[in-house]
């Protein structure tokens, strides 16, 4: 007879998950989005979803592209289909240059390295550069794929007030002062300076001077994210930060907002010690980035007229920022208040005392509108009065319907506060940044 070995009951949350012993420590601040499923419903047609950063690709010359991606199959197959430099291919490296160029940067192809996406660049360089404990610098509120990286290595975020002129310096400096009076070690100031994500505000240029001198006098790197530069209503086109401190920034770009996201084509612009380490980085993450998809790019870049196509996302996005503001002017209950942004995708928007946009959510999506509630884009638990809406993938007349719904909401929700002095249903606190998605990119 064989032996019975007993099974050892499965009981409590821990069991359900067998590998959970295994996971390293830094896996503790890796967790996905609460709303997914939300946005999941939420991307249904009959639901406005003012959420998700989505661009709008309608404007691209689809019929001009699918040619252009069969002449490099044809020509190039043979390298466009094959492994490649985790550096990245030499022609695009010099394209990004002259792409570059334009915010006033003068950079040499081989301090570029390509990426899978910015996000991959941010992701590298936060592994480089920071050890767990250590404090990153960073907007309040910032973007949400940063947050998930910085937890994702076990770094400690500390916010910094933004105002309608963006970063503010004084509060940088005492930030940093406070945090060096702590003992705690700062790596870098993360920063979004151009049509800020989700905060729809840029940095006045006479501040940009003012924070690279507060960061070198501190000794922090600045790490520059600037996927909206271009992207401009007016069409000023404002001074990277790097342009007047190379060897102090590392600039994050992309071709996701200004071309095509689903190529996943972005780069790092680094100090050339850094670079050394970027690709080192790289290797190890992916190997080499996707050559056809290179390729694409840069064809597109030599043979199209990208930067008219440029201003014609221009055209496209201040039309729908102008319906987003138009409708929020009309509609949106006394007591709201929202940013102006003169680019980019995104207006903040903050509610009146007491409604907490977290809480609030699924109710809006009953009433088929989505947005992105401001707590997912802080570390600390904060932005439970705010909320991110995007205008840049909807229809102008959706955006008005959109917002005209969720007034409706939050008509709702202060009548109630109104009656019973409360509609809070959920406590907002500290909570791990989540992880990014399509939806709150």
């Amino acid at each position: 007879m064989t032996e019975q070995h007993p099974v050892k009951p499965r009981s409590g949350h821990h069991n359900l998950d067998p590998h959970l012993d295994r996971y390293a420590a830094r896996t503790a601040g890796m967790t996905a989005s609460e709303i997914r499923a939300l946005f999941a419903v939420a991307s249904r047609p009959e639901v406005v979803s003012l959420a998700g950063g989505m661009p709008n690709l309608a404007a691209l010359p689809l019929d001009t592209l699918s040619a252009q991606v069969g002449q490099t199959i044809a020509e190039d197959g043979l390298v466009a289909l094959q492994y490649g430099s985790a550096h990245g291919v030499p022609a695009l490296r010099e394209q990004i240059c002259e792409v570059m160029a334009l915010e006033g940067i003068s950079a040499h192809p081989d301090d570029v390295v390509v990426t899978v996406g910015s996000q991959m660049g941010l992701d590298m360089v936060t592994r480089l550069f920071c050890d767990p404990g250590d404090v990153v610098i960073a907007e309040g509120p910032s973007y949400v794929g940063a947050l998930g990286s910085f937890a994702a290595y076990q770094a400690q975020v500390v916010h910094v007030a933004m105002d309608d002129e963006g970063l503010q310096p004084a509060a940088l400096k005492e930030a940093l002062v406070r945090l060096e009076k702590d003992g705690r070690r700062v790596k870098f100031l993360y920063t979004i300076p151009n049509f800020h994500n989700p905060g729809g505000v840029t940095l006045a240029v006479r501040r940009r001077a003012e924070i690279l001198e507060i960061c070198r006098t501190h000794g922090v790197l600045v790490i520059e994210d600037n996927p909206y530069g271009l992207l401009g209503f007016d069409g000023q086109i404002y001074p990277a930060l790097r342009s007047t401190d190379p060897d102090n920034v590392v600039y994050l770009g992309s071709f996701s907002k200004t071309f095509a996201s689903g190529l996943r084509v972005g780069w790092v612009l680094a100090p050339h010690a850094v670079r050394e380490k970027l690709v080192l980085a790289a290797e190890s993450a992916t190997l080499c980035p996707p050559t056809l998809n290179q390729l694409i790019v840069s064809r597109y870049l030599a043979t199209h007229d990208w930067k008219g196509q440029i201003k014609k996302f221009q055209e496209n996005y201040r039309e729908r920022r102008d319906a987003m503001l138009s409708a929020l002017e009309q509609y949106l209950p006394a007591g709201c208040e929202w940013t102006r942004p003169d680019g980019g995708f995104y207006v903040w928007v903050t509610v009146p005392e007491g409604v907490d946009t977290k809480a609030m959510l699924p109710r809006a999506v009953t009433a088929r509108v989505a947005y992105a509630s401001g707590t997912g884009f802080y570390a600390d638990g904060f932005g439970s009065r705010q909320m991110r809406l995007s205008y840049c993938y909807p229809t102008p007349e959706r955006i008005t319907e959109g917002v005209r719904r969720l007034a409706a909401v939050l008509e709702s929700e202060m009548d109630l506060l109104r009656t019973f002095g409360t509609v809070t249903r959920a406590v907002s606190g500290p909570q791990s940044p989540q992880s990014p998605s399509p939806d709150t990119a």
